[in-house]
């Protein structure tokens, strides 16, 4: 049985500035978005100039806030931020929500799209593989700071938690998703997508590709408190990712196969 390191949450104290792991997290992820987007677009694999990757990382670190932020409220506290609606903007005490980021950043993508000119999916191909690593940071921030444990588990890696506050080992749920939503998700991404595709289809794997991980390790992670399991035995996390899957297979199976995006 495993104890959790118990990392201190601030990597960095500049006098009466703290930079905490999971700020730091947020950065490295969004640095690794830039990094592949610039490998692609100096092999001609983009819809986009090195100044609209970064316009479209701008776009997509704002989708990815208040998406984020709007999403844990909506589908997690709504009853109680409808209380207490000035505690929505403090985001400085923790609250955000993948399937939320992920509307916001499409929201954002197709604002961008809009304005450039380029096709809503020509662009979400040319992004979806770069974004697989930045959740894999993401989940790392998760793991350094100790939340998001996992269920009960007599595994030979299981971990206590302190922070859990009951001497359970448990799942370390947060290294499953970093390692399959993560570092698995974005091989397989970056793989199909190094040949031309139709229109489509590398986001389609996308959605589908998250989804279904994201299904399947929330059945090794401790669901909400405040929410616990709900339909079918389901935690929240399950039920926003079953649509997720469904659009994807959608998108992937209706992508025109003589349509190839320019980004490949």
């Amino acid at each position: 049985m495993l104890v959790h390191p118990q990392f201190d949450p601030i990597a960095l104290q500049l006098g009466p500035i703290a930079i905490h792991w999971y700020g730091l997290m947020y950065l490295t992820g969004f640095a690794l978005v830039w990094l592949l987007g610039t490998a692609r677009i100096r092999k001609g694999l983009a819809p986009v100039n090195r100044q609209g990757l970064e316009d479209l990382i701008f776009y997509c670190v704002a989708g990815v806030i208040l998406g984020g932020r709007l999403g844990y409220v909506l589908f997690y506290k709504p009853a109680y931020y409808l209380q207490h609606p000035i505690e929505i903007f403090y985001v400085w005490q923790g609250g955000m929500a993948f399937h939320g980021g992920l509307l916001g950043v499409l929201a954002a993508m197709a604002l961008f799209a809009y304005k450039r000119k380029i096709g809503f999916f020509t662009l979400s191909d040319f992004l979806a593989p770069l974004v697989p690593l930045g959740l894999a940071a993401g989940r790392l921030g998760n793991f350094i700071n100790g939340e998001l444990w996992g269920r009960a588990s007599s595994m030979p890696w299981a971990m206590v938690f302190p922070q859990a506050q009951d001497g359970i080992a448990r799942h370390p749920s947060q290294l499953y998703q970093m390692s399959l939503e993560g570092i698995l998700l974005f091989i397989i991404l970056w793989l199909y997508s190094s040949k031309p595709r139709a229109t489509g289809k590398v986001s389609g794997l996308f959605l589908i590709g998250y989804g279904f991980f994201r299904f399947i390790v929330e059945f090794t992670r401790e669901p909400d408190s405040f929410l616990g399991l709900l339909t079918a035995g389901l935690s929240m996390g399950q039920l926003l990712s079953l649509p997720m899957i469904l659009v994807g297979l959608f998108i992937f199976l209706r992508a025109g196969k003589q349509n190839h995006s320019p980004t490949h």
